[in-house]
């Protein structure tokens, strides 16, 4: 088992007064107020509630909870979550050329930052849900589009949206046949690499200090041969993002720590970008693209929440146990209006948390968690700190505890 000593920072902290001289011999209290590390949902969920519109029964354009069950979702959201990727996909973001939505997401990121929420946009490139007037454009002309595309919104969301998955699921994206879209031919003409580059390139000069992902489904070695050219090529890719959608059962902890430590390799912090447990029947094992599995009426059963919980709080812990891994999003908070219909929600589609809810957040707020405790300065002002890496508060005045060492925190200063 791991001891997480890799999560974890031993800090002394010198607590100075408001005059800035070293508060000697007395009691302050000592609280964690957020994890480094990136504990994710999707926010797709709150993006009306954000913007205040809507009818109460109404459905998100990318599904989720209807407007009327956000408002109570979102302090259950809240209360674990500390990080959300919102929907950018072309063809809903900009169904009409030169119309895009970006009023209304702006709106939301900046609802989810305004509660100390870091925010990603997914994805910036992508050959599903693409943007439909692309058909009628030549493949130059859509290489141009899709560059200026990344840059607008790179450029239109920095400082409240600064990580973004740039190109989504590119291994199969020359040969995706499942509906014709401009991206999987500009990836077949000119090929996988030069369509990252392409992608990769428009964001970062628009956004150099942006947190830049190359994001995909695919765990198989025709990745890793990917991840290899693209890093030959010398495209800079700051964290490497892995899907893990259990819907055909979990992965078992050897499993997933194979796969972590393949990637791993790479020198790169991995974001395991969009997972998904099951709490009711698992689909079936031959269904290759998840996406062809369609059923009338798909619950959540009793048996299937308590296998739903104790899979989710083995997967996190195999997750956080190892030191490659930045970042972990869970692919939706709610069974109502579930992608794929799929019981995959840490919630039941009447608003009641499943026990998986629960054993998560007794992980990250909990377990992994250090709350209020009362310490007594030393006659130089020192307390010792320790604990998951991430932001403290010393009486109120924030911290960061990010590395081992020495902290010098200034009251009502």
């Amino acid at each position: 088992m791991s001891t997480l000593n890799h999560r974890r920072a031993d800090a002394v902290v010198t607590v100075l007064d408001a005059h800035g001289r070293p508060l000697a011999d007395t009691d302050v209290v000592v609280a964690q107020e957020s994890h480094a590390f990136l504990f994710g949902n999707i926010g797709f969920d709150f993006v009306a509630l954000a913007n205040q519109e809507g009818e109460a029964g109404e459905r998100p354009a990318f599904g989720g909870a209807s407007v009327g069950s956000a408002a109570a979702l979102a302090d259950l959201w809240l209360d674990v979550f500390n990080s959300a990727t919102l929907p950018f996909y072309w063809g809903g973001f900009e169904r009409v050329r030169g119309r895009p939505d970006t009023a209304r997401l702006l709106t939301a990121a900046r609802w989810f930052a305004d509660r100390g929420v870091a925010v990603k946009g997914h994805p910036l490139a992508w050959h599903t849900v693409c943007a439909p007037w692309l058909l009628d454009l030549t493949t130059d002309e859509i290489a141009d589009v899709q560059d200026a595309r990344i840059r607008r919104e790179v450029a239109d969301f920095a400082g409240v949206i600064d990580t973004w998955d740039v190109i989504n699921e590119v291994v199969i994206m020359p040969v995706f046949d499942k509906e014709p879209n401009g991206l999987t031919r500009l990836a077949w003409e000119r090929g996988r690499i030069p369509t990252i580059r392409l992608a990769f390139d428009a964001a970062r000069q628009t956004n150099p200090s942006a947190t830049l992902l190359l994001n995909d489904f695919d765990m198989s070695t025709a990745y890793e041969c990917l991840i290899e050219g693209v890093l030959e090529a010398g495209i800079q890719v700051d964290a490497i993002g892995l899907q893990s959608h259990m819907h055909q059962g979990y992965w078992g902890e050897e499993k997933t720590l194979r796969i972590l430590d393949r990637f791993a390799r790479f020198g790169l912090p991995l974001h395991l970008t969009e997972t998904t447990l099951l709490s009711g029947d698992l689909m079936p094992a031959h269904i290759e693209d998840l996406n062809d599995h369609q059923v009338s009426s798909w619950p959540s059963t009793p048996e299937g929440e308590a296998r739903q919980a104790d899979e989710l709080e083995r997967h996190y812990r195999t997750l956080v146990g190892h030191p490659a891994v930045q970042a972990a999003t869970y692919w939706g908070i709610t069974d109502e209006g579930a992608w794929l219909g799929a019981p995959a929600g840490l919630v039941r589609a009447d608003g009641t948390p499943k026990p998986a809810y629960d054993a998560l957040r007794r992980l990250v707020k909990d377990e992994w968690w250090q709350g209020p405790t009362t310490v007594r300065t030393s006659s130089e002002g020192r307390v010792p700190v320790s604990g998951f890496r991430g932001t403290y508060s010393v009486d109120g005045t924030p911290v960061e505890l990010a590395t081992d060492g020495e902290v010098v925190v200034r009251l009502g200063g």
